[in-house]
């Protein structure tokens, strides 16, 4: 209970920064994912309500978006929508955020303390590397998606019962049961966070590939194994054929990946290097990735060699030879399809080349195939030092574990940053909107969300996704062949909208109330387009110059809390 109660502090003093007020704090390196999450996280609570669909118009209307292409936590909404219902999305999210690294943590040393009889001192160190390695610190930078792994423990739990049951033929109950919860357990997390499947699944298949020829069980075990593998997809694939249906091939899906893998590939440099988010991390270190949200290679120089190192000294366990194995393989991966080495793309190409462009695998990004390295690290470190407390040399005894601790050391993670943001305007938060609109009616917020400005997206959810409304930050079909976009294409109304915005003027550089005919025929158009129920009109830097324009297009506006509303007659 200690050591979970300490993982439990950990995570918030991580995310300390957003439980000062949950509605008007957001994470400061990574505000527009925030945002998008937490109208996944409100719209999926709908689920309990009855008014919730895995394609749904409440964002991008008319058109809709898809949610299982977008990764949209529906899972996650769904189990912690009693705390959306009661406190508001801002409040699950950060919430989420502290659950996902304790409850992580706390099922790695639950595993190995009590599946894998590893020492406690050894399962405490090493599980908190499982929940807190840079890589989960970075990923909880909104990418709540990525770190919900606390159901992959329970998982390998699965994994290992299967492969003991399977040398029983008496345990074969055991080994029934143990392949039903696992298929079921891959379906929930499909709807929690699918791209982490996608890792366990690479790592599991290397693991138990590299095992079975180390330990050379009898065939007759290896058989009842795959026969439990081949039960667990017969409990998974009924329940899975329309979800995935849906996200492939159903409304609004799309055919790629919108991320390049060639863009999103790990610096070979990085993983020697710190975390910025790591206490002996710098800001300078940032430029070896993408950004906040993927230091997931940064294990620092130390790690690196003392991996190296317990891999070559463990090298008669099978269970460590499997790990440093898969390790290798998800190192490798994570490179993508062109080596780059300190920034500069070399004409060396990684294993990753070979599925670039393979349905469902092309659509990873390479670098967070180094994700799935953090447990399988953990468990070589968790086997080391327990091995090395039996030894009868003190030098060993005493030198692993020490060794251990002074390369994790390092990897201490810092509080993630935070920053105020504006709260969302009463009109939303007390219902005001109800005035021009219904549950399910579309909303119009000047400017219109868009994926680099997706701020009027926190007024949905401020409403629990209750209306609709269009454009916003997505993952959708827009591009050349239907091929995947962030966001979609603006109408001309939003386009002109979204000028003034930026600069106090007109499209042209006009004022903003030298609206044409033509404007007003266009607008009139749009807003046909979209179904919209009610324009609304909330505080901004250029309120004054967005209000001259709408009422030059639609006419005068009402007053309506800290409002200006115009309802649309259709």
């Amino acid at each position: 209970m200690l050591v979970c109660l300490s993982y439990v502090l950990l995570a918030w003093w991580l995310t300390a920064g957003l439980w000062r007020n949950p509605d008007t704090r957001t994470l400061g390196l990574n505000v527009a994912d925030q945002t998008l999450v937490e109208w996944f996280l409100s719209y999926a609570s709908r689920v309990w309500l009855g008014d919730f669909s895995l394609v749904t118009d409440r964002l991008n209307a008319p058109d809709g978006i898809n949610m299982l292409t977008n990764a949209a936590t529906v899972g996650l909404g769904v189990i912690f929508a009693p705390v959306t219902f009661l406190f508001g999305a801002p409040t699950t999210f950060a919430l989420i955020m502290l659950v996902n690294l304790a409850a992580t943590a706390v099922g790695w040393y639950l595993l190995m303390v009590k599946v894998m009889r590893l020492s406690r001192p050894a399962s405490a160190v090493a599980a908190a590397f499982c929940g807190f390695a840079p890589g989960m610190v970075s990923q909880s930078n909104s990418h709540l998606h990525i770190t919900a792994q606390w159901l992959v423990p329970l998982m390998i739990w699965c994994v290992i019962t299967m492969m003991r049951s399977a040398a029983d033929r008496r345990r074969a109950w055991r080994l029934a049961g143990a392949s039903a919860l696992f298929g079921l357990l891959v379906v929930v997390q499909v709807f929690i966070g699918e791209e982490t499947l996608l890792l366990v699944a690479f790592s599991l298949v290397v693991m138990t590939v590299v095992y079975i020829i180390w330990e050379r069980p009898p065939l007759s075990q290896i058989g009842r194994f795959a026969a439990g593998v081949v039960m667990a997809v017969s409990v998974a694939v009924p329940l899975l054929i329309y979800p995935l249906w849906t996200q492939f091939n159903g409304p609004q899906s799309v055919p790629n990946g919108v991320f390049s893998p060639d863009y999103f590939s790990a610096d070979v440099a990085s993983f020697v290097a710190y975390s910025p988010l790591s206490i002996a991390g710098t800001p300078e270190n940032a430029r070896l990735s993408t950004g906040a949200a993927e230091y997931n290679t940064f294990f620092g120089w130390p790690l690196v060699l003392l991996v190296l190192a317990l891999g070559f000294w463990l090298r008669r366990n099978a269970i460590a030879v499997a790990c440093v194995a898969a390790t290798i393989v998800m190192a490798l991966l994570s490179l993508g399809p062109k080596i780059v080495i300190e920034r500069e793309r070399t004409t060396f190409s990684g294993p990753y080349l070979f599925f670039k462009g393979v349905p469902v695998i092309d659509g990873a990004l390479p670098m967070r195939f180094a994700l799935a390295m953090i447990p399988l690290i953990a468990i070589l470190l968790a086997i080391a030092w327990d091995q090395a407390s039996r030894d009868s040399e003190n030098y060993v005894r005493f030198g692993v574990p020490a060794f251990i601790v002074a390369a994790l050391l390092p990897l201490l993670p810092t509080p993630l940053p935070t920053t105020d943001r504006v709260g969302v305007p009463v009109f939303y938060t007390e219902g005001h909107w109800r005035e021009c609109a219904s549950d399910g009616d579309v909303i119009v917020p000047v400017p219109p969300a868009t994926p680099h400005e997706p701020g009027p997206m926190r007024f949905a959810t401020a409403a629990d996704a209750a209306f609709s409304m269009p454009e916003g930050f997505f993952i959708g079909p827009y591009g050349r062949g239907g091929s995947a976009t962030v966001g979609t294409y603006k109408l001309p109304t939003s386009a002109t909208l979204a000028a003034v915005a930026k600069t106090g003027k007109l499209p042209d550089g006009s004022d903003p109330s030298a609206v044409t005919d033509q404007m007003r025929a266009q607008a009139r158009a749009d807003l046909a387009r979209w179904g919209a129920s009610c324009v609304v009109l909330t505080a901004h830097p250029y309120a004054a110059e967005l209000r001259t324009t709408v009422e030059a297009l639609l006419g005068p506006g009402r007053p309506v809390a800290d409002a200006v509303i115009w309802p649309i007659s259709r």
